[in-house]
């Protein structure tokens, strides 16, 4: 049985996913089916791995190659974690607060049907809190930017996370603290950005579809869209941590899915209105559907970085603030390391796992002994360290590959047998 109950929901018997892309087509998105085949094949030994044996009892361990994809659940959570550790030591170690830059529910779905404008929706954001710290501290501040485009049901809802730093850098090349954000002048300047973003790059007819929406989005919200910025509690590293892992979270954990039959997924959320946990129960296909649209397109950013945390001027702030320090006797910017991305092995024994790399059997070490990548589609060797792994590894890719083609033997003789009606009945019952 399939561990990964997400995977297990897109690829098992049911083959919904094959399904869904079969009744779609076209309006598919090609960086969809990109990302959903990379989760698929993410952890599967015959797309490659690494080999390792056990120096006393010769135990051998196979680990695949993961795919890193966006939509990976198993990927983006350990991505998540790694990226929150490096946070940690890559900002300012000054208070920040988390801010929130909310739309109303009326023109989630312009932002669905016209994806271009979600980054142009993160930098008026950032620059709205960029222009009212200049303004009133005169310093310029570090933002971090991350965009969520799902709400706790999955449904499209597009909002920006923001880590900011509470002060900045002076013109003078010091740092200033300022910890005050004034929510009811920020909703009205938010509401009358995100308006006048949707009618500046929209063409006229497609503005005159909209208008009644941008109309009642005006009316029925007098305070301005709603924005929050809570006053983080506790030690700033461990801020730090969590906004960081709130930020790069997927659109759904694994431990929110309460149940799958083979036609319908129960997953719990949070309701917004009254606060208590609830139960949704969706058809797999509406599932599948609310999923990939948090997929982002090719090559967009959903972390992005301004001011004094943005890549072009980065470095430099942090030379001028670590002049400033020594003087000040405030110590804001950290000793300069090297930051290293942790290995498999660390992350796993970081979680509060056991090292995978001592043998459950014997307890003595696996050692590296070779691995198998995939080269213009096919498995080759890429590291042999004796003719022992060699053959070992020659004798697993005529294996793998005897699977794939057996497997593709199968897929032609199933494509051209013919289907009953009855079978055909029961095929659209099952994506309907």
């Amino acid at each position: 049985m399939e561990r990964n109950i997400l995977r297990q929901i897109f690829f098992d018997e049911h083959q919904h996913w094959e399904a869904f892309k079969e009744k779609h087509g076209a309006k598919i998105r090609p960086i969809v089916i990109k990302e959903v085949e990379k989760f698929r094949d993410c952890g599967d030994p015959k797309n490659g791995f690494k080999l390792f044996v056990c120096e006393g009892c010769n135990d051998v361990r196979k680990v695949p190659y993961r795919c890193k994809g966006r939509f990976c659940t198993t990927c983006s959570v350990g991505e998540s974690e790694e990226w929150s550790r490096l946070l940690t030591d890559e900002v300012l170690q000054v208070n920040h607060r988390h801010v929130i830059f909310t739309i109303d529910e009326g023109l989630r779905d312009i932002f669905l049907l016209h994806r271009y404008l979600l980054k142009d929706f993160m930098d008026e954001a950032a620059r709205i809190i960029i222009e009212f710290f200049e303004k009133k501290a005169k310093v310029t501040p570090g933002i971090i930017a991350g965009l969520h485009t799902f709400g706790s049901r999955v449904n499209f809802n597009p909002h920006v996370h923001m880590l900011v730093t509470m002060g900045g850098l002076t013109k003078k090349g010091e740092w200033k603290s300022y910890d005050f954000l004034p929510f009811e002048m920020l909703r009205k300047q938010w509401q009358t950005v995100v308006l006048k973003l949707i009618r500046r790059n929209l063409s006229e007819k497609e503005k005159k579809k909209v208008q009644q929406r941008l109309q009642k989005a005006f009316s029925n919200n007098g305070e301005g869209f709603y924005v929050h910025a809570p006053k983080q509690k506790g030690k700033v590293k461990e801020q730090l941590r969590y906004i960081g892992r709130y930020i790069r979270r997927p659109a759904i954990g694994i431990n929110r899915i309460e149940a799958y039959d083979g036609q319908y997924v129960t997953f719990k959320y949070n309701d917004k209105t009254d606060g208590k946990e609830k139960l949704e129960t969706v058809t797999v296909e509406e599932f599948i559907s609310r999923l990939i649209r948090h997929i982002p397109d090719e090559q967009f950013k959903t972390i992005r970085h301004y001011g004094m945390y943005s890549r072009r001027i980065k470095n430099l702030c942090k030379k001028v603030l670590s002049i400033w320090q020594q003087k000040a006797k405030r110590w804001i910017v950290k000793v300069k390391k090297t930051l290293r991305r942790q290995t498999w092995r660390e992350r796993v024994v970081s979680s509060g796992a056991k090292d995978p790399l001592i043998c459950p059997h014997c307890e003595c070490f696996y050692e590296y002994k070779g691995e198998v990548c995939l080269e213009n589609g096919r498995l080759e060797i890429k590291v042999a360290l004796c003719q022992t792994t060699k053959r070992y590894l020659e004798r697993e890719i005529a294996y793998f590959t005897g699977i794939q083609a057996s497997q593709k033997r199968k897929e032609k003789e199933e494509k051209h047998q013919p289907i009953k009606d009855t079978e055909r009945q029961l095929c659209l019952f099952r994506v309907s």
